[in-house]
């Protein structure tokens, strides 16, 4: 099996272009002309979510495509590629690596192992996202090319902050020998340094780039604390 980590040529920036079916960018080709912007300014890597936008972004650009689906199951919190199903549509689409849930949720650790099997069968790498450093390290045991402080913040054990986890940052890079995947509430370009600095490999940033209607309300926001 190939190193996956040679999939990207250096560290970096990975733009995350994703629009969910209630917000405004969603449908026709607006992530893909978001990842072309991205990628003409360098960034080194995209992760998109869904079928139709992992293939409308692999014929944009010539960077890796990180692929994922949102998936909502009655009763599950599993949310983010839950099953094989979505696992073999990623691959399909052309995605270079699979993103999936590996948290310690509903038995997942040990639902994800044909997952993550499949998608090497297939000669596709994976990216765990997880939520603790306990999770971060039963995620290089089961095999995952990549390690993703992505879901920091949204499983209810895990540590709650309005900044970036770095010290689940920096605890994995001290720790795995895996490339660890900086994402989650990265909002400016010193908090993308600073997470470099704790010792990720690549950095993840979604909302604060390719989300308007966030950026703007977090404007807003501020300005409204003025008003006072």
């Amino acid at each position: 099996m190939a190193s996956y980590r040679e999939i990207f040529p250096a560290k970096g920036l990975i733009v995350s272009c994703q629009a969910l079916p209630h917000e405004p960018l969603h449908g026709g080709d607006t992530m893909a002309k978001m990842a072309r912007a991205a990628v003409g300014v360098g960034a080194i890597g995209i992760r998109t979510n869904g079928v139709a936008d992992i293939l409308m972004i692999k014929q944009e650009v010539n960077v890796p495509v990180i692929g994922l689906i949102k998936r909502d199951i009655e009763g599950s919190e599993i949310f983010i590629t839950p099953t094989l199903d979505e696992v073999k549509a990623i691959v399909m689409a052309g995605a270079d690596i699979v993103a999936l849930d590996v948290t310690n949720r509903e038995g997942r650790l040990a639902a994800v192992k044909p997952l993550i099997a499949w998608a090497h069968e297939m000669g596709v790498a994976v990216m765990a996202d997880i939520s603790t450093f306990e999770e971060g390290v039963a995620a290089e045991a089961l095999g995952v090319d990549y390690i993703g402080t992505t879901l920091s913040g949204y499983t209810s054990y895990s540590r709650q902050a309005e900044e970036p986890d770095f010290e689940l940052i920096r605890q994995l890079a001290e720790t795995v020998n895996v490339p660890v995947v900086a994402e989650g509430r990265i909002w400016t370009p010193e908090e993308a340094v600073k997470a470099m600095n704790c010792g990720a490999t690549y950095v993840v940033v979604g909302s604060a780039i390719s989300r308007p209607q966030l950026i703007t309300e977090r404007y807003i926001q501020a300005l409204n604390k003025l008003e006072g």
